[in-house]
């Protein structure tokens, strides 16, 4: 039997944006770099909504990988406090999902 292990795709940040626009799941979050009283807050918005939290706020510490397999519908929209860099990995599509 054989695992299937998902290729994420990927979005480096470093500032508050939005990585996607469409729904998705979220794979996690890789911190390389986290500094000066940092946070992660990720909402599930397609713009700089923030009703929604898909994860509310963190404090990142850095070298760590944090596994967030959760759906977002609307989108991803990741705000960011002090110094923080990252990549977010992520599958895009809709539910079903349809990769690609």
């Amino acid at each position: 039997m054989s695992i299937i292990t998902p290729a994420w795709d990927y979005a480096v940040i470093s500032a508050t944006g939005n990585v996607r626009t469409t729904p998705g799941l979220l794979g996690g979050i890789f911190v390389s770099a986290a500094s000066s009283t940092p946070t992660i807050t990720i909402y599930d918005d397609a713009a700089t909504g923030t009703s929604v939290p898909l994860v509310t706020v963190f404090t990142p510490v850095a070298g760590t990988y944090y596994t967030l397999p959760f759906k977002f519908y609307n989108g991803l929209y990741i705000v960011i406090s002090g110094t923080v860099s990252a990549t977010v990995g992520y599958l895009r599509g809709g539910f079903p999902f349809n990769i690609g």
